[in-house]
């Protein structure tokens, strides 16, 4: 490894404690508090949790997840480093994607869009869409984020009454799911700030398409189980971690996303 990409290497490492610290604490406490352990809730010391040792109280290992975060940070770091995006350069580049991993992971093992981690979002949002794109182009995503996914969250609640009354009928206890929730339009908002106008339809059109996918393969799973008519209306999936991913690709990889895009 070249000396130079040690510095990413290590900004990144320490940019993957931040990002397991805060999906560790805000969900439980909303708000910085002592770590604890995410299997018996015992406090955990600082020294322990950074070094990601086991738990001293019931011996069970950090989850998978700290690992893959920290060691997707510091890959991802040394590729910005190397590959910056364009008019945001490394550290406001990193900025952005430790903010894209943080409501990533939140969101997918909580269902949840803190509002806290979403004004931070959408200040950030707003100045790196100026710098990216200009502050018109930035604010007309924004809006056009919040008016797609608003329609859709109507269409989600039209869903979620037909899935109650499908529910009842099957005998089963009905349950607050819903298709979208409104976290999901404030992410959609927070995302088109970020990609600007045009790009944000396209932005959330390529996450409905990852999302469906993986929708698809579960269907699958589901009819090769035995299991589609008794969980096919029980399985939901947060729409939120693929319209982050879509905007991950779009300012980080774009040549990717150019290439998968028909001429």
């Amino acid at each position: 490894m070249e000396p130079s990409l040690v510095i990413p290497l290590i900004v990144g490492w320490i940019g993957g404690w931040m990002v397991n610290y805060l999906a560790d604490v805000l969900p439980a406490t909303r708000r910085f508090s002592q770590p604890a352990c995410q299997h018996c809730d015992a406090a955990t010391t600082w020294q322990d949790y950074l070094l990601l040792r086991a738990c001293r109280s019931c011996g069970k290992r950090r989850k998978p997840r700290v690992w893959i975060v920290q060691v997707f940070l510091a890959a991802v770091s040394i590729y910005i480093w190397m590959s910056p995006p364009a008019r945001l350069g490394y550290a406001l580049g990193l900025l952005i994607l430790l903010y894209f991993t943080m409501d990533f992971v939140i969101d997918l093992e909580h269902r949840l869009i803190l509002h806290p981690t979403s004004i931070f979002g959408a200040l950030l949002g707003l100045g790196a869409g100026a710098l990216r794109q200009g502050l018109f182009s930035t604010l007309a995503g924004g809006l056009a984020g919040f008016a797609i996914m608003f329609l859709f969250y109507l269409l989600g609640a039209v869903f979620a009454r037909l899935r109650a009354r499908r529910m009842r009928k099957a005998g089963l206890a009905a349950d607050n799911e819903e298709a979208l929730g409104a976290g999901d339009v404030i992410l959609a908002a927070i995302l088109g700030l970020f990609l600007g106008w045009p790009m944000i339809w396209f932005g959330l059109l390529l996450g409905i398409l990852l999302g469906g996918a993986i929708s698809i393969l579960l269907v699958l799973g589901l009819l090769v189980s035995g299991q589609y008519k008794e969980k096919a209306w029980m399985v939901f999936i947060p729409y939120g971690p693929y319209f982050l991913l879509s905007a991950f690709l779009i300012l980080y990889l774009p040549t990717w996303v150019k290439a998968i895009v028909p001429k």
